[in-house]
């Protein structure tokens, strides 16, 4: 089976069943998601399913159909996505291990609702478990990763006007 995952086409011979997430882990070496519960109720695991976040732990590999982004494909150590950006700046992460599915449902969150209020957030973020309960840092860094990516698109309405002039 052909699997695209942050833009690289891997091929995979496994049981259809198989949880993406041990595709991921065990025959692709992708560490970034994490096996937390195995039920999808902690949100370790996440990744994005064209652009949704999906509970990888639990979805079988047969079902996947498009594109598959963790979180070693959201941004890279020269170009870090506003949302590593932010948890950076915010010191959200302590023992780190929910941190890669926290990240990828902040940033599946933000692409859908670039301004969400403390309720959408509360809602998006809440199949994401912190045992170490950074939420207060979380949806600071969240509020503080959407005004970034507000403020680039403005720099770049901005830049657009100036060379249409």
């Amino acid at each position: 089976m052909k699997l695209v995952i942050n833009n690289n086409e891997h091929e995979v011979d496994v049981a259809p069943d198989m949880p993406l997430l041990w595709v991921l882990r065990d025959e692709l070496n992708i560490k970034g998601p994490k096996f937390g519960c195995g039920i999808a109720m902690c949100g370790a695991c996440t990744v994005h399913l064209n652009g949704h976040p999906i509970r990888s732990c639990s979805f079988p590999v047969s079902a996947v159909n498009g594109n598959i982004t963790t979180i070693e494909g959201l941004g890279s150590e020269s170009s870090l996505h506003a949302v590593q950006k932010a948890w950076l700046e915010h010191q959200v992460a302590q023992c780190g291990y929910c941190q890669s599915g926290q990240i990828m449902s902040a940033a599946a969150l933000l692409e859908k609702n670039p301004s969400p209020s403390d309720q959408d957030i509360d809602t998006a973020m809440s199949g994401n478990l912190c045992r170490c309960g950074t939420y207060p840092r979380i949806k600071a860094a969240i509020k503080s990763a959407a005004t970034s990516i507000h403020e680039s698109e403005l720099e770049i309405t901005q830049h657009d006007s100036v060379e249409e002039v």
